[in-house]
């Protein structure tokens, strides 16, 4: 089996190859760029299986940002984690909206890292193993295929990034029943604070009103969740 590919973007050198050594003897076939420049141009070449971003690259204060946004309007589902010692809520809200996966800091161990990494992987290899039976969920207007990681809303796709899907999903799959933020959080394969949820919710929601603007399926359970309205 071929290893994953995880791309490092991140400027300075002694923290790069700390991360790519360790990512290595993980099993991964870690590389790193040290800019945007550097990356895109790697990538305009091939996408790798899972990018890892800083955001301030060098003299590019928002380098990071800018990235993602190219990387999420080139694939919705390659799986995007910003790293970066910016450990403010705006940053952090900043990159969910993006479209990231996840926002870690600088703090996080090695072995943590990993097992975030691992996580999203875990949710890619999900999504590929579903057998076609069990693939497509329609809910009314809503159809879902797990197969594809695609959505479509009264015939019209809604993109949504892998963690969207997922969330997206372990809503629909019981609607009216109400799934607090750790099942989601479950269900998604990540584990983050309550305010990193809402951020990927009104992102949902926000998808699915560009398309129709009446959108109100996802409704907010005060102090216990989110459910989806049949």
């Amino acid at each position: 089996m071929a290893k994953k590919q995880v791309a490092i973007i991140e400027d300075e050198e002694v923290i790069r190859n700390n991360y790519i050594d360790y990512l290595s003897r993980q099993g991964y076939s870690a590389i790193g760029y040290a800019n945007r420049e550097q990356a895109l141009t790697a990538f305009t070449k091939a996408l790798p299986d899972l990018v890892i971003l800083d955001i301030g690259l060098a003299d590019d204060i928002d380098g990071g940002f800018e990235l993602c946004r190219d990387l999420r309007n080139r694939s919705n589902t390659l799986p995007i984690i910003f790293l970066t010692a910016r450990d403010s809520d705006f940053d952090s809200v900043a990159g969910l909206r993006l479209g990231a996966d996840d926002y870690l800091t600088k703090e996080i161990s090695l072995p943590h890292l990993a097992a975030r990494i691992a996580a999203l992987f875990r949710r890619v290899d999900a999504m590929e193993q579903t057998r076609p039976s069990e693939s497509l969920l329609t809910r009314g207007d809503l159809q879902l295929d797990r197969d594809r990681l695609t959505i479509q809303w009264k015939q019209l796709p809604i993109n949504l990034t892998v963690t969207e899907f997922w969330m997206l999903y372990a809503l629909v799959r019981h609607p009216g029943h109400v799934r607090s933020r750790d099942q989601l959080m479950e269900e998604a394969h990540i584990y983050v604070d309550g305010a990193s949820i809402t951020t990927h919710i009104k992102r949902i929601r926000r998808k699915f009103q560009q398309v129709d603007s009446d959108f109100n399926r996802i409704e907010s359970v005060y102090g216990a969740g989110y459910r989806w309205n049949a």
